[in-house]
């Protein structure tokens, strides 16, 4: 088998993995960054306990996910952030006709909505709280998207003046592009979108909605945002 059979075989045999809606849901809860166990993820997919845990045993086999235990249990989270990247990047490319089919109920509308505004994309921010404070680090000059993201050195100052520490010595890009799939815009990823999130979450900047993906800003990351990037009272509601 030559070298492009063999990553056309390894193309098709990720595809196969995804291409499951039990798996595809399990894969979009994991991107808030969390671990779950086989249970929650089960009454979240609306499946037997039984069945998600094949789909979960094919997922860690194929390196989509980490496992976990901790005495009796058993938990499962993405792999890292280019298993996010991936899922996010697919996510964005579902067509907008299906992505935007009404939601059946007003719990449904309510968790919509509330993702649109503002969610958590593995560990950095997204919906129109994520963009809005993208845009607000572009229009300072502290981001360039010209030529893909990149961090500025005015940005680079910027997160150490705000107390936002950036970890540089990995292999994560500073900054990266990922394509919003409620806004169909890129935000912020990479080493300085997670450290902006984590802050933000640390000080309550911002707050979890429930326990899934969706994030609210609170007076307190209003007063934050306005102070640091300009960003007027009431834009990240």
């Amino acid at each position: 088998m030559s070298t492009e059979d063999s990553r056309a075989a390894g193309l098709a045999a990720l595809a196969g993995l995804i291409a499951d809606r039990t798996r595809a849901v399990c894969l979009l809860a994991l991107l808030d960054g969390q671990a779950w166990t086989a249970g929650e993820l089960a009454r979240h997919a609306g499946v037997a306990p039984s069945t998600v845990s094949e789909h979960l045993h094919r997922l860690v086999a194929g390196g989509l996910l980490a496992e976990e235990r901790q005495g009796r249990h058993r938990y499962v989270r993405l792999a890292g952030p280019r298993v996010a990247q991936l899922v996010e990047d697919l996510a964005a490319q579902v067509p907008a006709a299906e992505a935007g089919r009404p939601p059946r109920g007003l719990r449904e509308a309510s968790a919509g909505a509330a993702m649109a505004r503002g969610r958590t994309c593995y560990d950095h921010l997204a919906g129109r709280l994520g963009i809005t404070v993208t845009d607000a680090l572009t229009g300072r000059g502290l981001l360039r998207q010209d030529t893909g993201f990149a961090l500025t050195d005015a940005g680079l100052e910027w997160f150490g003046a705000a107390g936002i520490p950036l970890d540089l010595s990995g292999r994560r890009p500073p900054a990266r592009a990922c394509l919003d799939w409620t806004e169909r815009r890129p935000h912020l990823a990479g080493a300085a979108g997670a450290a902006l999130c984590r802050r933000a979450l640390e000080a309550r900047w911002c707050v979890r909605v429930g326990s899934g993906r969706a994030v609210r800003i609170t007076p307190v990351g209003e007063q934050v945002m306005s102070d640091l990037l300009g960003i007027p009272s009431g834009a990240l509601r």
